[in-house]
């Protein structure tokens, strides 16, 4: 979810100016170092796996269909947040952006299920189990996972793949969807499970 330069980028889209983001700057070094030492790797090791074992791996992002942004949800309005078509900000890093002929998802909102046509992607595919990462944890990430579930998906929620502004956000938001909206796993323990190994 969101692994994109808007969001996921020092010094780009919401960070672009570290003033103005509204975050103090504690709470964006935490966010970074957190992205860049553990979130990104795994992601990757996560997307490598999938991909090794023909799994299918989708991606999400943040992007309107015009370059004003007339389309948004009033949500992405009021806060601003706007990833324009072939926009910098719109791009995956490249640690984990799409290979191949994977499917990409935009979006305009906060939930990916309220505001694309993912439902019916995944359905078409046949996939009833989902195994879910990104960024923010405790806005896209959640309410994805909290939708997921509600619609009959099995979801998986990786706890050292997924990243927000505080540790406490971090916490709150496993403990939250843990046993109850999704089940929790390392990276490394969802490799081990999708390679048939069990640790």
């Amino acid at each position: 979810s969101d692994m994109q330069y808007l969001d996921a980028a020092r010094g780009h889209g919401i960070f672009a100016d570290a003033e103005s983001s509204g975050l103090p700057p504690e709470s964006q070094d935490y966010y970074f170092n957190r992205l860049e030492e553990m979130v990104l790797p795994n992601v990757r090791r996560l997307q490598d796996a999938f991909r090794a074992n023909r799994l299918e791996v989708v991606h999400t992002r943040i992007q309107s269909l015009t370059a004003d942004g007339r389309d948004r949800g009033p949500g992405h309005k009021r806060l601003n947040l706007h990833a324009a078509p072939g926009s910098k900000d719109a791009e995956f890093v490249p640690q984990v952006a799409p290979q191949g002929d994977e499917i990409v998802i935009n979006k305009t909102a906060s939930g990916v299920f309220n505001s694309t046509n993912i439902e019916y992607v995944l359905r078409n595919m046949g996939i009833t189990g989902l195994f879910i990462v990104g960024v923010y944890s405790n806005e896209c990430v959640s309410t994805a996972v909290r939708d997921a579930c509600d619609l009959g998906f099995y979801v998986t929620l990786i706890s050292d793949a997924i990243a927000t502004v505080t540790p406490e956000l971090d916490n709150a938001t496993i403990t939250t969807m843990k046993d109850r909206y999704a089940r929790v796993m390392t990276t490394s323990e969802a490799i081990a499970e999708i390679e048939g190994v069990f640790l």
